[in-house]
């Protein structure tokens, strides 16, 4: 019986050429020979199986060929390798440093190649710091490693490093097809893709699972026999979920993960490879990531004919529900209804054509959408206000209770006057002061609901508000004479209102400051700006309500802001006690009855 080789050894690369996934770095050793340019240590750093120790080989042959140009000469009499894993004493690294001292005697260089330099030991580093950083001109070190970090900094200040990187999913499938092409053995294309995607970037692994799949199989490699094999779930089987999904068939998407979980198949496995399925859907919508789908022509044609039957909102929610379901599988307690909620939510999000409402991460298209919309005759008659300014909607104030409701109700007059009369328009002699205890009808008015993401939308809201107020009903001018009594008795009433309404802050804001009459100006000093700016905001509805009471059009409000008020505000206890005297003269008795300090 022969005696087997695995694939892994058999097909080792003896030059550059043949390494693959790893042009940069050859070509940069090649040049470094070539030139006369390489350094006396090299740490090699890289995932397994992805070259390391080949190109270590391949580079101690060169450097000694380069003098005798015989191609069948290996030196390996000049080429000595180390197991740090095994050899990582001091005692090992000073037997080491004595051999080094020696010349070669055919060649020119001695190469020491140390594989897994990160196992040796604090101490055996250290002795090797002097000699890796001036070593014989003779002698060159390769450093090899998985864990870079592992390697104290002054041996990797000492080191000229290369860092290998995974093999893409395309050039291990195509050095798979050259083997299988040598050996004679039939493989499906598709297979192939699943054995590079196995190996997760490494082609030693890749090697491995083409040797243990060929035993399987014999010399015919299929898709299904490769699957079977390595027991992954193929695109066939996600195709087929998604099929599902897309036509709402829950009890069939049940069964049929029922029948993945009888394959022997973990749920937290089926999951994420369901997430990993719709974001390859996803990069097959546009032609510029199509590229990022790593599987054969004819699989990428499969996917994107289905594609084609998804939305970008549908893949992205998809993605979002099963990546929620892959977080949480870990801590659930039943982890099978986990996964059969989050397929019944999938089969979900559009059901008979109708899309549901998206979650707060995704924008559905339509909010994007301009549309004016017109209300029925029953909606005109149900509306009782109008649309602000930005500022004046923003900032009206809900009731908190029942009995702020009622108080609000009594003054719907008072608020309509305010809200709805612009302060500014002088009409005609002949129109009427309207009555408070009649509820005049608004004219109806075309509500319509636009979109504030473009210049247009903001041109409309322009006409929209000026056809609103010049459809309002005129203010008629008056001009009676009052007093500044008149005016705070009137100004104190407003702020009471407030209260009952539950607006507290606002009222608090009026009460700190006594307004003082200069004409026909409210002149009001504020000790900050924050101050100003709220009652700003409420400005429109109270000066609507002052000038109806006064009886005068013609008022108006002045606000400014002086910091230095604010020193009124840093009371002393004694202050603060007279402060609180004045407003009930009560709380002086009770000091003097039980004898309390202030």
């Amino acid at each position: 019986m022969e005696h087997f080789v695995v694939s892994a050894r058999k097909y080792r690369p003896q030059t550059f050429k043949d390494v693959v996934g790893q042009q940069a770095i050859t070509n940069t050793l090649e040049n470094a020979i070539k030139n006369n340019h390489l350094a006396q240590a090299l740490l090699f750093t890289g995932p397994r199986g992805v070259g390391k120790t080949t190109c270590a080989r391949i580079l101690a042959k060169l450097i000694n060929q380069r003098e005798t140009q015989n191609p069948d000469e290996d030196f390996a009499f000049n080429i000595f390798e180390l197991d740090a894993a095994s050899n990582n004493g001091v005692d090992q690294i000073r037997e080491l440093i004595d051999q080094v001292r020696i010349p070669p005697q055919v060649g020119k260089y001695k190469v020491y190649i140390i594989d897994e330099v990160h196992m040796l030991s604090a101490s055996a580093f250290n002795a090797f710091l002097k000699t890796l950083e001036e070593p014989p001109k003779h002698a060159i070190f390769i450093l090899a490693t998985t864990e870079k970090h592992k390697i104290i900094p002054t041996i990797l200040s000492r080191c000229q490093i290369f860092d290998f990187k995974r093999i893409s999913v395309t050039d291990a499938k195509n050095y798979l097809a050259e083997i299988a092409e040598r050996e004679g053995v039939n493989a499906e294309d598709d297979a192939l893709h699943i054995i590079a995607q196995k190996a997760d970037g490494a082609m030693r692994d890749a090697l491995s699972i083409y040797d243990r799949v060929v035993s399987f199989s014999g010399n015919d490699l299929s898709r299904k026999a490769v699957t079977e094999n390595l027991n992954v779930l193929d695109y066939d089987t996600y195709m087929q979920v998604t099929d599902l999904i897309l036509e709402n068939k829950i009890p069939q998407l049940l069964l049929k993960f029922n029948e993945v979980l009888s394959n022997g198949f973990d749920g937290h496995h089926f999951i994420a490879g369901l997430a990993s399925h719709f974001r390859d859907l996803l990069v097959c919508k546009d032609e510029k990531t199509i590229d990022l789908l790593e599987v054969g022509d004819q699989t990428k044609a499969k996917y994107f004919e289905q594609s084609r039957k998804t939305s970008y909102q549908f893949l992205l929610q998809g993605i979002d529900l099963a990546n929620e379901c892959d977080l949480k599988y870990k801590n659930s307690h039943n982890q099978r209804l986990l996964v059969e909620l989050c397929l019944m939510q999938l089969a979900s999000i559009s059901f008979d054509g109708e899309k549901k409402k998206s979650k707060p991460g995704i924008i559905p298209a339509s909010h994007f959408e301009t549309e004016a919309v017109s209300l029925s005759s029953e909606e005109k008659e149900m509306v009782r206000e109008h649309e602000h300014d930005s500022s004046s909607h923003t900032n009206t104030r809900l009731p908190e209770d029942k009995k702020a409701q009622e108080s609000c109700a009594k003054d719907e007059e008072e608020q309509y006057y305010s809200k709805e009369s612009p302060a500014h328009e002088e009409p005609s002699e002949t129109q009427k002061t309207p009555d408070p205890t009649e509820k005049t009808p608004l004219p109806e008015i075309k509500r319509e609901r636009v979109s504030g993401l473009s210049l247009k939308s903001i041109h409309k809201k322009k006409e929209i508000a000026e056809r609103q107020k010049a459809a309002m009903p005129a203010e008629k001018v008056m001009d009676e004479a009052f007093t500044e009594e008149d005016m705070i008795h009137h100004w104190k009433q407003y702020t009471e209102k407030l209260k009952k309404k539950g607006e507290k802050i606002l009222a608090s804001i009026l009460e700190s400051q006594t307004p003082v009459l200069n004409g026909k100006e409210i002149q009001l000093v504020f000790p900050n700006e924050t101050m100003k700016l709220d009652l700003q905001k409420e400005e429109p509805r109270m000066m609507g309500y002052l000038k109806k009471k006064l009886k005068n059009t013609h008022i108006s409000l002045q606000i400014k802001v002086d910091e230095a008020t604010s020193r009124k505000y840093a009371f002393t206890p004694q202050e603060k006690y007279e402060k609180l005297k004045e407003s009930n003269p009560l709380i002086d008795k009770l000091r003097a009855t039980f004898d309390l300090d202030v």
